[in-house]
């Protein structure tokens, strides 16, 4: 008889959430750009595993649209992905690593169909966890457009993944069919999604996600601690009480100064833009990132989180020297 060890046996996030005794650690990848080997991915996760990371997030990207010119003149209007494989990576960091890998699954160029098929590949790959996103729209649109026969919001994708575990397919005559056992993690935003109209109404719609059966959320980041501890409050408030997993990105670049409040809609704390206005270079800013995420981390940590997940956009160097610090 072969003997497994113990962490062989994964558990699902919420369960590793709810039996947590101390923060855990975790962060979330891109897929390598199309052409570009797993090798690249491995290269950036290979440094986190000392910290022995609870879950892997893999980001999943749409297809975009160019236009390439064919013919007397005319426009061909071409789809392509520039970052596939989110499910093969899963799988791969799943073998390689033995680490659970939570591929995000979006609205967005998926029927109901497709969302279902694709559910039953993670399934049978053994993936049991899924981050239920509506996702944003393509750089073509203005707001976000649904598939035809798709889900138009993320409250929409959780009630399809619950069905599914409860053993509900779109084909109600298939007889004797297998539940699935997916743990399904949501968005949250403590400085409010920038589509809604106020914070309130923000929480109503990610309470919304909580009832239909999400079971944890992971938030959007942040650099200002007591927006997400207000977010928190608000949280119990409404009567969400599920696990609230806070999101951090250290800031690294000069560009990040402008470009991250500009494009996830937050605001940077006034006692942070003073030390970044300090700053010519970008390895100045990346001190400055640092150090201000070690100690974000650090308060959060006091004030009790089950879990701290860092956005590394496949750069571990930075992730690595704050987690030395915190964990």
């Amino acid at each position: 008889m072969v003997y497994l060890p113990l962490k062989f046996f994964a558990l699902r996030v919420i369960d590793r959430l709810r039996n947590t005794k101390k923060t855990l650690f975790s962060f979330e990848i891109l897929p390598p750009l199309k052409g570009k080997s797993i090798q690249s991915l491995y290269d950036g996760i290979d440094p986190l595993m000392e910290f022995d990371p609870a879950f892997i997030n893999v980001t999943y990207h749409r297809e975009e649209f160019i236009y390439k010119k064919r013919e007397k003149g005319y426009l061909e209007k071409i789809a392509i992905k520039k970052r596939p494989g989110t499910v093969g990576i899963c799988a791969a960091i799943k073998n390689k690593y033995n680490i659970d890998a939570i591929p995000h699954l979006i609205c967005g160029g998926f029927n109901r169909e497709e969302t279902e098929n694709a559910l039953i590949d993670l399934n049978f790959l053994g993936i049991d966890n899924v981050l239920a996103l509506r996702g944003d729209p393509i750089k073509t649109e203005t707001h976000f457009v649904p598939e035809p026969g798709g889900n138009r919001y993320a409250v929409d994708l959780v009630k399809q993944i619950v069905d599914l575990n409860e053993g509900k397919y779109i084909d109600d005559n298939i007889e004797n069919a297998a539940p699935t056992n997916f743990s399904i993690g949501v968005a949250g935003y403590p400085e409010k999604h920038f589509e809604s109209p106020n914070m309130r109404a923000d929480i109503k719609r990610l309470k919304e996600k909580i009832d239909a059966g999400a079971e944890y959320i992971v938030t959007q980041l942040f650099y200002d601690n007591s927006k997400f501890f207000a977010f928190v409050d608000a949280c119990r408030e409404a009567g969400i009480k599920v696990p609230i997993i806070p999101g951090i990105k250290p800031i690294e670049s000069l560009r990040h100064i402008t470009f991250l409040p500009k494009f996830f809609s937050i605001d940077l704390p006034s006692d942070l833009t003073d030390q970044l206005e300090n700053c010519s270079t970008n390895e100045e800013v990346k001190e400055v990132g640092v150090a201000w995420a070690i100690k974000q981390s650090k308060e959060l940590i006091d004030y009790g989180v089950p879990c701290i997940h860092y956005y590394t956009m496949g750069k571990s160097a930075t992730v690595k020297r704050i987690a030395s610090e915190v964990f």
